[in-house]
């Protein structure tokens, strides 16, 4: 079974949907373990913290990242 592959130009959403997701996953894991602990529960409150979190950083990502580029471009000299 072959993946199907999205076109290029849908690379700018994509990215940082990825993204997005690992790293709102792993913070608000921490972020859930350092509070309340590794409990059989964890999961439960692990969850919506990550659904909150995603919900607020996938639309940021959106937005920060032209900028984002713009400021990389101005610190690092090109190969």
């Amino acid at each position: 079974m072959q993946l199907t592959r999205l076109p290029a130009r849908y690379a700018g959403f994509v990215m940082p949907l990825i993204l997005s997701v690992i790293m709102t996953m792993v913070v608000s894991a921490v972020a859930t373990w350092r509070n309340l602990g590794l409990q059989a529960d964890f999961a439960s409150h692990w969850l919506p913290a990550w659904v909150i979190s995603w919900t607020i950083a996938f639309p940021t990502l959106l937005l920060a990242l032209p900028l984002t580029r713009r400021l990389v471009r101005l610190l690092v000299r090109p190969a």
